[in-house]
């Protein structure tokens, strides 16, 4: 594997047309069918502009800035489920989105019926996905209701499944969509337990996230997004700062 960064953002613009996909998150935009047909009638909005950045591997690097900054859209550029308007973008590694609300599942399959549909599209094999099966499951913390179909599952039994699947994939390159601020707070704890032995291990992971408590005290770097453009990156405690006098201004 090259010594290289594991992520390199190069002058990137994201537009979308009004009515897209501009603030449907990643967990959405994994979901839809790549950006397919516009209106081009439709008025043209730029999520992005011109955002450069590297992500060394093994760093663990949060994006903050406020709602509609553009965070989401570059979590969906990394994964590759969007493409940019001008600009590169490349990733080096396997690429695990953790899902927030279990999106993608079917509703109508059980819940070990979608472990095994979702583990083949984040890139297993079936026997790969038998072979974690139980440990998937006793991560999760649903028990027997993993034979219950997941229509009959809360909110917060489709978010703990859904981070079972992609924390069991063995990623390279991690990307964390708000995942934590759903599910009680003992999965919680679990996550993050999760994701510091990612981190410990060597995997990149870059987190979308609103804590900003969270963020200083466990991430090396921080970049802050406002408008599409980003305007700070650095050790978090300092980026945070930015932040908080940009919205005190």
């Amino acid at each position: 594997m090259s010594d290289g960064p594991a992520v390199c953002v190069n002058r990137v613009s994201k537009e979308f047309r009004l009515g897209g996909t501009a603030h449907l998150g990643l967990k959405n935009l994994l979901l839809r069918s790549p950006e397919g047909r516009h209106d081009h009638r439709r008025v043209r909005v730029e999520a992005l502009r011109d955002v450069s950045f590297e992500i060394a591997r093994g760093e663990w690097v949060a994006m903050i800035g406020p709602n509609g900054s553009g965070k989401s859209t570059m979590l969906g550029l990394i994964a590759g489920v969007l493409h940019p308007t001008s600009g590169t973008i490349e990733a080096h590694g396997r690429i695990s989105p953790l899902l927030e609300l279990g999106a993608g599942f079917h509703p109508e399959l059980t819940g070990a019926e979608n472990v095994l549909l979702n583990g083949v599209i984040l890139g297993l094999t079936r026997a790969m996905v038998r072979e974690r099966f139980n440990k998937i499951v006793e991560f999760s913390g649903l028990g027997d209701e993993i034979d219950r179909p997941v229509r009959t599952y809360s909110s917060g039994m489709s978010a703990r499944l859904g981070f079972s699947v992609a924390a069991h994939v063995d990623p390279e390159i991690l990307l964390v969509d708000e995942v934590l601020a759903v599910g009680d707070e003992a999965f919680a704890r679990r996550c993050l337990d999760k994701l510091r032995s990612f981190h410990a291990a060597g995997v990149t992971i870059v987190v979308v996230s609103h804590t900003l408590t969270l963020v200083e005290a466990l991430c090396d770097r921080a970049l802050l997004l406002v408008g599409g453009k980003l305007v700070a990156a650095g050790p978090p405690a300092e980026v945070i700062a930015t932040y908080r006098s940009r919205i005190a201004g």
